[in-house]
């Protein structure tokens, strides 16, 4: 414990990891000091290690054991990684909520569908307008992104400035939202900047980052080229992206159709912000029976190879009112996340045997990063100069490549991996605790926490099949029935004719009729020695030991 007021930093989540992105700050003593959190963001599940679940995201219990200490939250941008979690994690923080006007209409959108009042989210001005919130003061100054009015934070407290990337681009002409300024971030800097927590993403991009409008000459070539119908995928959030698409289109006289809840809200929401200029006349669904192929221009969800997203229901011939065939084009204008290969191939695969030709934009040519390259990373680190960096958003191995880079630039650099707690008051970083950090499960319409077990049992139900056993025993512990077995994922038809669940009705039948009466009349040896007789009878006959779930009733 110490009675010296001091600035505190923490990654609950996003440190270690690409996604679910949520950051505290705090300043004061131990007895009372106060936070402000930056971010509160998902991740998404995959069928190896999370079945089932809807969304990841990063256990609050940190800060919301102490949510009366809690002055604000601020959102530094609309995608899902830094703001999917507001609705299902604001009520255990229940402080007010600042984003710019882009960034406010997702999240209040979001908070309506959750049954939340959107009025919780408050907008914020731009630098150099500040929010006070306890003993810090934070500005929004804009930053290039894959996604309007995007913004790093300045965050004034009274152990110095701080400077909060979050992701960012070097991107001065980024078509839609605010450029690169680096003449503000460097006003930002003048006064001197204690601690730079940095976006750490691209840290092995060796080459200077690219900008959005580098790809309208190569996206608009290849519309016009195109001779069937041109469908193209990008990250719905891409307001840019969807841009540039829709304007290739135009160029080449096609009429132009989004489809895809997900890009048409983003879309609503852009127009409602006043972040998207000169964007095409759409044409509706409705007009699709009438537009020939080769007057079309498409522009779908679905980047990812997400199953229930456009792109994967064209691909698999599912979609009632449009089919993609032979001689058409389909563009991915988008890097593939790492995870989401297998599913994107599927896709590009299944678009191949229709006779489609499909280009992706893993060369460059058709898609640029909407974060900072190493070159850019240096260039910033020059450009703002500060005492000691933070590396944030990024794999472990990301974040201890920025410290280095940092370090051999003569700046001293904390590694502080999700719930290392850094002491930023001094010369250089110094980790001085550790918070509780961990994930939770939105499952269904209910969250569940990583130690509650449930995924681990589905996994284990995944992985292994079932046995469901019914025991019908009376007071005495006599059997009153043989045994019954239900086999499910497992393969039940042995090769010598017989079944699987005969074989363990027989077996645990006879296993439990030759141990006393006494230890028939536990519930708890009746489990054991049922469960050890089912996995040794799976084991001998399939080479597997499956889940064993035990139903004992007793007739009294």
């Amino acid at each position: 414990m110490t009675d010296t007021a001091r600035l505190h930093y923490v990654a609950l989540g996003g440190a270690g990891e690409v996604g679910m992105n949520m950051y505290a700050y705090g300043y004061g003593t131990d007895e009372d000091r106060r936070y402000i959190l930056v971010d509160v963001g998902v991740t998404f599940p995959d069928m190896e290690s999370t079945p089932g679940v809807d969304l990841i995201m990063a256990d609050p219990g940190f800060i919301a054991d102490q949510a009366d200490r809690l002055e604000a939250i601020f959102i530094t941008h609309a995608h899902e990684d830094h703001v999917g979690a507001l609705p299902h994690l604001w009520p255990r923080l229940k402080a007010p909520v600042y984003a710019r006007r882009f960034t406010a209409e997702i999240a209040r959108m979001k908070l309506d569908q959750a049954g939340l009042d959107p009025e919780i989210v408050n907008l914020a001005p731009p630098w150099p307008e500040q929010i006070a919130a306890g003993p810090f003061r934070v500005g929004f100054l804009p930053i290039a992104h894959s996604i309007p009015e995007a913004s790093s934070l300045v965050i004034d407290s009274p152990a110095g400035r701080l400077l909060h990337t979050g992701d960012y681009k070097a991107d001065t002409t980024p078509l839609v939202g605010e450029p690169y300024a680096p003449e503000l971030i460097q006003q930002v800097a003048a006064g001197g900047i204690q601690a730079l927590v940095c976006d750490s993403t691209n840290v092995f991009a060796p080459h200077p980052g690219r900008s959005e409008a580098d790809l309208a000459g190569p996206i608009t070539e290849l519309v016009r080229k195109a001779s069937g119908m041109v469908v193209a995928t990008t990250f719905a959030s891409n307001i840019a992206r969807v841009r540039t698409l829709a304007q290739a289109g135009e160029a080449a006289g096609r009429a132009i159709v989004v489809m895809g809840r997900a890009m048409l809200r983003m879309l609503d929401a852009a127009r409602r912000a006043d972040v998207l200029p000169d964007f095409p006349t759409l044409a509706g669904i409705e007009d699709l029976e009438r537009i020939p192929g080769d007057h079309l221009m498409v522009i779908v969800t679905g980047s990812q190879g997400e199953r229930r997203a456009m792109s994967a229901q064209l691909a698999r011939g599912a979609h009632g009112r449009l089919e993609i065939g032979e001689g058409d084009t389909f563009l991915f204008s988008s890097k593939t996340i790492p995870g989401n290969e297998v599913a994107v191939a599927a896709v590009e695969n299944q678009l191949t045997a229709r006779g489609v030709r499909v280009f992706d934009g893993e060369d460059g040519r058709y898609h640029v990063s909407g974060h900072a390259n190493r070159p850019d990373l240096e260039a910033l680190h020059k450009l703002v100069a500060p005492r000691m960096l933070v590396p944030m958003h990024g794999e472990f191995r990301h974040l201890a490549e920025h410290a280095a880079l940092a370090e051999a630039g003569g700046i001293a650099a904390g590694l502080a991996p999700n719930g290392t707690i850094l002491d930023l008051s001094g010369e250089r970083p110094v980790i001085a605790g550790q918070a509780p950090v961990g994930r939770l499960y939105l499952d269904g319409s209910v969250l569940v926490g990583a130690r509650d077990g449930i995924v681990r049992e589905r996994l284990k139900l995944a992985l292994r099949g079932q046995v469901i056993l019914s025991l019908l025993l009376d007071e005495d512990g006599n059997l009153l029935d043989e045994a019954w077995a239900e086999i499910q994922g497992l393969r039940n038809e042995l090769d010598d004719g017989q079944t699987l669940g005969a074989e363990i009705e027989a077996a645990v039948t006879r296993d439990l009729e030759n141990v006393r009466p006494k230890e028939r009349q536990s519930d708890d040896a009746v489990e054991r020695i049922a469960k050890k007789s089912t996995g040794d009878v799976c084991l001998q006959l399939i080479g597997r030991k499956p889940a064993v779930l035990t139903m004992i009733n007793r007739i009294t």
